[in-house]
């Protein structure tokens, strides 16, 4: 029934004596304050990390390069590998579904709470395979979240220490991966993630923190040497898969919130080709 109906339905005098006793309640309960505004993720414009973070680097090229990202972005915070779940939660985060991860191989969206080590979960890949330098779970290289990544747990099981290049038969239940006996190679959305993902940890980690100094090379089968490739192979990746808003996106919450570090080669990927 519309409110226009109402005053026909009760004397007018009691309709009168309703609005006076509400607008008495009105009066004498207190003001609930408003909530506080949910403050979104604001993106740092490149030119202002020009000027402040990446200001040392500027103008050079090859090992100057390196040498001056590597100290610009060795000054970070680090996390347990028990934090990187939660982390990998945010970063990770599914735009169009807030409660989900998008994984990275299979781009699946997969909800947040179903992490684990069961098949159909997702963990926690390590794009630098662990083994390549032989740093595990440890705090640094092992928890660097600049390279890890949710993943369907048996596709990180079928991509396990591989190196990166092209080719292989299909991977099932991952479409458009392939992988061989010695290689993986990625969906070509995220083929670029994973060439920057791979040349951040070059720069990050060159041997004088405890841990392997980790190169890129150009062959694969490298086992536990401290190397990864196919070098390549990965800086056409880059090129044909540049930076989109997803990865920028994680790059800024890793700054932000958590290692309050970047990938150089997500903001400047031209540095790829400058220093390799």
């Amino acid at each position: 029934m519309s409110r226009r109906h109402l005053p026909y339905r009760r004397p007018l005098l009691a309709t009168f004596a309703a609005f006076a006793v509400l607008a008495g309640t009105a009066a004498a309960a207190p003001a609930v304050p408003a909530a506080p505004p949910i403050t979104p993720l604001v993106a740092t414009p490149p030119a202002t990390l020009d000027d402040t973070y990446y200001q040392d680097a500027l103008g050079k090229t090859g090992t100057q390069l390196k040498s001056a990202l590597h100290s610009i972005i060795s000054v970070q915070t680090k996390i347990s590998y028990s934090q990187v779940w939660d982390a990998l939660k945010n970063t990770d985060q599914d735009p169009a579904n807030s409660s989900n991860v998008i994984l990275l191989y299979t781009g699946r969206s997969e909800p947040k709470s179903d992490n684990g080590g069961a098949v159909g979960q997702w963990n926690r890949e390590h794009v630098w395979a662990k083994s390549h330098g032989d740093f595990g779970t440890s705090t640094g290289p092992g928890t660097d979240i600049h390279h890890l990544r949710p993943e369907d747990v048996t596709v990180n099981s079928i991509r396990g220490n591989k190196d990166f290049d092209n080719g292989g038969t299909a991977v099932s239940g991952a479409a458009g991966n392939y992988t061989d006996s010695d290689s993986f190679e990625p969906r070509d959305a995220v083929k670029g993630d994973v060439a920057r993902m791979i040349l951040y940890m070059a720069v990050r980690y060159e041997g004088d923190d405890a841990f392997a100094d980790l190169e890129p090379n150009d062959r694969v089968d490298n086992g536990s040497a401290p190397n990864i490739g196919r070098l390549s192979v990965l800086k056409q990746w880059s090129q044909e898969d540049p930076p989109d808003s997803f990865e920028e996106r994680r790059n800024d919450v890793i700054f932000d919130r958590y290692q309050h570090n970047r990938n150089p080669f997500i903001d400047h990927p031209e540095w790829v080709e400058a220093i390799w």
